[in-house]
């Protein structure tokens, strides 16, 4: 289990941006000890973001990683909306677009939901495949 780092005497918490730091090393630590291989770290396109780029086996994993204090309104997993997971799609293919090597390669998409509780202690999720590219255009009519 990773804890976030305790703030300083004079602020209630971190800024967020070391937290969403914090939350990817975290992330990135415990895929590797699961086996993964980090390619690489924040990677951004136009599109969106991608917050980790993992090898696992043959398997090429793009990693998006959730942090959320409490598991209101759904937590961390339920913070990934299908507009969230459209960018991530969107910026994995301009990834695989920049790495043709890796192109050919079979692709998954995780998820590592860190909830944290009120002392600062942080519980793990990892949801492989937690989603594809297989999302409906919502602009799409269907008769």
């Amino acid at each position: 289990m990773c804890r976030s780092r305790p703030s300083a005497p004079t602020a209630s918490k971190p800024p967020a941006p070391n937290r969403g730091a914090d939350a990817e090393r975290c992330a990135a630590h415990y895929l590797q000890q699961h086996g993964l291989v980090l390619l690489a770290q924040n990677v951004l396109y136009r599109q969106g973001e991608l917050d980790l780029v993992m090898e696992h086996g043959d398997n090429l994993v793009f990693v998006e990683v959730r942090l959320r204090r409490g598991s209101r309104f759904g937590g961390a997993i339920g913070s990934v909306t299908v507009t969230k997971q459209r960018r991530i799609i969107g910026a994995a293919r301009q990834y695989l677009a920049a790495h043709p090597t890796l192109a050919e390669r079979p692709c998954r998409f995780d998820l590592v939901a860190l909830d944290e509780d009120h002392r600062g202690h942080r519980r793990i999720q990892w949801l492989q495949a937690a989603f594809d590219t297989c999302i409906p255009d919502p602009k799409r009519e269907w008769t």
